[in-house]
């Protein structure tokens, strides 16, 4: 059953005369149009004055996912989107299921329930474009971002279409990275990367063996606040629903690479590469080259679409077929994250 909005209003022409409803479709309500030629983001705005974006999209779920499939991502602007409730309202009415963030690849504060800040790196650093939780055995099916207060100076979010980046990757390197997968080595601990309390929510390390075992995670405890974990994952997964294939991994950010130069330096002259706070090889264990590391982020640089928030946007992924990243900025910066619709792998690498 289609869930397009009929939404009645109820106007009155002259006096005496009995009110007139009027039934507003999806078109009377939205306008849509693009961000620039390449007809990507999809973005839709209110046509009308007091649009209620929860409400709209629980009357309209089946086009907002008929359009996600078709673009990869929305950005809906305008509808005055000016609590982290509505923000959230709006999330669940077009998903089956907000999510808890665990396995955790980055630091965030919990806003409400299931809406998190979006990575608390410093300000000055970028984070290469990537799928939310391709490092993991599962991982969200739609990532939605809400823009509380966009920089002033800086903090875009590009996003990049796997439809134009996987076609642009190598054969050869696209090949490597389905047949062998990618092995994810991260040390958790003091001054190293995360904390394993931060990384599993959890300060009871039997519940961390527990989700590691269920995970098919190598662990290593090494000492009482350090611990390694070692996971192989897909490099190249398909759709659910299209069944396109996507490069999908961690690779270009887990990598020692994307470190700054400094902080790459420093590091690797005193640890080894499976030492370090986290690092990436293929899934055999070899080590993935530089010049396919360097061509995979100019991949995604080159077809990134980048764009300046406005307060009270909201943007919503589809995880599988856009990936994401985030510019340097300065000055107060706050985007809110809900994940949503868990989809689990049934691929192994062992």
């Amino acid at each position: 059953m289609s869930r397009t909005s009929a939404h009645t209003f109820t106007s009155t022409r002259a006096a005496g005369t009995r009110p007139a409803k009027i039934k507003l479709g999806p078109a009377d309500l939205t306008t849509t149009s693009y961000l620039d030629e390449r007809q990507f983001p999809l973005v839709v705005t209110p046509a009308i004055n007091g649009v209620s974006l929860p409400a709209w999209a629980t009357q309209n779920r089946d086009w907002v996912d008929r359009q996600l499939l078709d673009h990869g991502a929305i950005l809906y602007r305008g509808f005055n989107v000016d609590s982290v409730e509505r923000f959230r309202a709006f999330a669940a009415a077009v998903s089956d299921e907000l999510l808890e963030y665990r396995e955790r690849a980055a630091p965030r504060v919990q806003i409400a329930e299931r809406v998190f800040t979006s990575s608390e790196y410093p300000a000055n650093q970028i984070i290469h474009l990537h799928h939310e939780m391709s490092y993991s055995h599962n991982w969200p099916t739609k990532v939605f971002f809400h823009c509380r207060t966009p920089a002033p100076k800086g903090g875009r979010t590009p996003i990049a279409r796997e439809r134009d980046v996987f076609p642009a990757i190598e054969p050869q390197v696209r090949e490597q990275f389905r047949t062998k997968g990618v092995m994810y080595v991260r040390n958790f601990g003091p001054e190293l990367d995360l904390s394993w309390q931060e990384a599993f929510q959890t300060d009871d390390p039997k519940s961390v063996e527990q989700y590691c075992r269920r995970s098919k995670i190598k662990f290593e405890w090494r000492g009482k606040d350090r611990l390694r974990t070692v996971q192989v994952r897909q490099g190249v997964v398909q759709h659910p629903v299209t069944h396109e294939s996507v490069f999908f991994n961690h690779a270009a950010l887990f990598h020692a690479s994307s470190l700054p130069a400094a902080a790459r330096h420093s590091l690797s002259a005193m640890l080894a590469p499976d030492d370090m706070p986290r690092n990436v090889f293929y899934g055999d264990g070899s080590p993935i080259e530089a010049s396919v590391l360097e061509e995979i982020r100019a991949q995604y640089d080159a077809h990134a679409v980048r764009f300046t928030w406005k307060s009270g946007d909201v943007l919503v992924v589809d995880n599988f077929l856009v990936a994401h990243g985030r510019e340097t900025y300065a000055g107060p910066r706050q985007i809110l994250v809900a994940m949503a619709d868990l989809y689990t792998s049934s691929e192994s690498f062992d």
